[in-house]
């Protein structure tokens, strides 16, 4: 196993131990639902924008916004590649009910919750400001493309809330000051970084809630999640990292472009499937396998990474 996989692999292990307190603290009654909901909010709308802000908090570097904006164009080319792939092997006529379901399964990664403490822990800071961009091509996605999907219908006013979403809002206003070269006070900046690293406890613990609301057992037993599970987690970021290395891609970009695409099914899956009426059940279970199978996934998909780059 290369040094990378290990390193990946050493950061699944912390995150998913933390996992494990969530899973525990919801079964003991000391997180409920409505606590970890807010909790949630904490991380989306506080926590992750403040963790992206921090990224773009460096010295300015033409390498740094080159590697940003060829970040913006893999991380368009890749969720278009899974809305490809997930709309030539999910039909209507095949899977009536659940199909729009899986189709979002494979398309959309945990690049926040999981991906920004993963990436952190790899490959740091400058990792983190290059998966923002990624980050970004994934709201904006997830609200147009990802809402189309579920509800069937363009929802204009949906779409337009995207863009005042608290992370794109840190990503454009973090990359202003990065352009404008507006470094903030130190003692502001150490505490942006304080707030900044509850994002992995955080995240974790709503991860391990939400798994414990599961039956694991039944769930372990559903062959079709790993079908879905193997295209989402394997095949997809193995596609599109056969495809980058074709390209002069620098090797931190493209690695943490590769790492956030073999991240597991985001957790918007479960609160877009409750907000517009989809099989909640069914997209719990989608997320949680992804989430306890990338443990094993996401450091073989590094360790060809490591082979091939």
């Amino acid at each position: 196993m290369t040094t990378l996989a290990i390193t990946a692999l050493t950061q699944i292990v912390i995150m998913f131990i933390i996992i494990i307190v969530g899973a525990v603290s919801f079964k003991v009654k000391l997180i409920d639902k409505d606590t970890n909901k807010r909790l949630s909010d904490i991380v989306l709308l506080l926590v992750n924008p403040i963790v992206i802000f921090v990224s773009y908090q460096r010295e300015f570097n033409a390498a740094l916004l080159n590697g940003l904006f060829i970040s913006l164009l893999l991380g368009t080319v890749t969720h278009l590649a899974g809305i490809a792939l997930s709309t030539l092997l999910f039909h209507k006529k095949k899977i009536p009910s659940d199909y729009v379901l899986e189709r979002f399964a494979v398309i959309y990664s945990n690049c926040g919750f999981i991906g920004i403490p993963l990436v952190n822990g790899v490959f740091g800071s400058e990792g983190v400001f290059y998966l923002t961009a990624y980050m970004t091509m994934f709201n904006l996605f997830v609200w147009t493309h990802g809402v189309i999907t579920m509800t069937g219908k363009k929802d204009f006013r949906t779409i337009t809330k995207a863009f005042l979403s608290p992370s794109i809002i840190a990503t454009l206003s973090g990359f202003l000051f990065f352009i404008l070269r507006i470094n903030l006070p130190s003692f502001i900046l150490d505490s942006m970084n304080y707030l900044g690293n509850m994002n992995t406890p955080l995240a974790m613990l709503v991860a391990g809630v939400t798994i414990a609301q599961m039956n694991i057992i039944k769930l372990l037993l559903r062959v079709r999640v790993y079908y879905i599970s193997v295209l989402k987690l394997v095949v997809l970021p193995i596609m599109m990292l056969l495809l980058y290395r074709l390209f002069h891609i620098p090797d931190l970009v493209l690695l943490t472009s590769i790492l956030a695409t073999a991240c597991p099914t985001a957790v918007t899956i479960n609160l877009f499937s409750i907000k517009y009426g989809k099989n909640y059940l069914y997209a719990t279970e989608l997320f949680t396998i992804t989430t306890l199978l990338s443990v094993l996934t996401i450091p073989l998909v590094m360790t060809i990474a490591g082979f091939l780059v």
